[in-house]
């Protein structure tokens, strides 16, 4: 950053509290760092914001095709036959079932709806396209048996979300009612918008971004790979998309939401005015989060029909 050039940064204290608690665990220069110390990193900082498990919500660990691992969360109550299908965030280079387990708990409960995760592989050791190659593999999985599905992931497992939607719609595969983007990375232009108007943001830079997108080695104008690349939305499922102003995929999230809308699909879209990207984790002790993952959890309630 040059010198004199001021970092956005909101001014919700709780929000602010939660990044440099993150930064604790995290560093602003992680991406300079071994893959294996990101994941370390990565892992400490996500047990550091574990949340306590509701009161009677059961989990199972199985595989798909004997080599994905999957978790599957049942909450005490369930009202629908629909299930929500979660790809976590990371880059694409950390997370895991572990690091997002306390956020897919939290959404099933109150969705009372059941939930699988997933631990597709990760860059640089699996390059594109063997995450999204997992991630499809498990929703023909879980539509094989007939019941409707709602996909929602975060950042990367946003962009994974809108890619194996659209290549579902493209092989005729039925049953999803439903995806949820949150503060997605969709394949914007790195040069314009808010990669450049928050290309110093916390919790997240331009710079980061790119570096995540090199060791992906998704092609570019791939709409699986990259969403905003696809010039023809229509028939896609409702969509519940939000964002964070102080997040340099901001724009993505906007763009994105505005063509569905174009395109006719039932979008529902919201900015959270004072988040950073990643605010999901901060649910319990930002106002602005609490707030955000409650809208997010009632959308997504609303998607299988609990709402």
């Amino acid at each position: 950053m040059d010198q004199g050039v001021l970092k956005p940064m909101p001014t919700e204290e709780g929000i602010l509290a939660f990044h440099r608690r993150c930064e604790a665990f995290y560093p602003a220069d992680a991406v300079d760092a071994s893959i294996e110390q990101q994941r370390k990193w990565y892992d400490a900082l996500c047990a550091e914001f574990d949340a306590p498990s509701p009161e009677g919500l059961t989990r199972e660990d199985a595989l798909v095709e004997d080599r994905i691992p999957i978790r599957r969360y049942r909450p005490a109550t369930v009202s629908t036959d629909t299930r929500i299908y979660y790809i976590h965030g990371g880059g694409f280079v950390v997370g895991s079932l572990d690091s997002h387990d306390a956020i897919c708990a939290e959404l099933a409960d109150f969705a009372h709806a059941e939930l699988v995760s997933v631990d597709y592989r990760l860059a640089p050791d699996h390059v594109w396209p063997a995450a999204f190659e997992d991630c499809y593999a498990v929703l023909q999985a879980l539509l094989a048996d007939g019941r409707p599905v709602v996909v929602a992931g975060d950042s990367a497992g946003g962009n994974l979300t809108a890619g194996i939607v659209l290549k579902a719609r493209a092989d005729g595969l039925p049953g999803i009612v439903g995806q949820a983007l949150i503060y997605p990375g969709l394949g914007g232009d790195l040069v314009s918008g808010s990669y450049i108007e928050m290309s110093e943001a916390p919790g997240l830079t331009t710079a980061d971004t790119k570096y995540y997108r090199d060791i992906l080695q998704a092609p570019a104008d791939n709409p699986f790979a990259a969403p905003l690349a696809e010039t023809d939305l229509s028939g896609l499922p409702p969509t519940y998309i939000t964002g964070a102003f102080f997040d340099p995929l901001r724009d993505d999230a906007r763009i994105y939401a505005a063509r569905l809308a174009m395109a006719g699909v039932n979008v529902t879209f919201r900015e959270e005015p004072q988040m950073i990207h990643a605010w999901l984790r901060a649910r319990h002790m930002s106002e602005g989060a609490r707030e955000g993952f409650r809208r997010l959890a009632g959308g997504i309630a609303v998607l299988v029909g609990t709402g």
